[in-house]
């Protein structure tokens, strides 16, 4: 391993939320700034809001139900030909 190129490790980094949290943890710097933490980011403190503005989530359901459906008449087709198939067989 080569000496003097990695950088100084601070075990007690501390860590300064813009909410006013703060923890400690492992890092290269002896204090670290965010602007969004665990306690205050809306998918940790349950505040997320699901904006579906252009309807995307209905399109793509539609979407997956079309695929679903074709599919499923695919098999169909699949079955009746087999079917068929072994009804000439005999």
């Amino acid at each position: 391993m080569k000496t003097k190129i990695h950088p100084k490790w601070y075990p007690e980094a501390r860590v300064h939320c813009a909410c006013g949290n703060t923890f400690v943890t492992g890092s290269t710097l002896p204090e670290i700034s965010v602007e969004i933490c665990a306690a205050c980011h809306p998918l940790f403190t349950g505040q997320q809001k699901l904006v579906d503005t252009a309807g995307r989530v209905d399109k793509f359901n539609q979407r997956s139900a079309a695929a679903r459906k074709k599919q499923e008449e695919a098999a169909a087709r699949k079955t009746a030909r087999e079917a068929k198939k072994a009804a000439t067989a005999l």
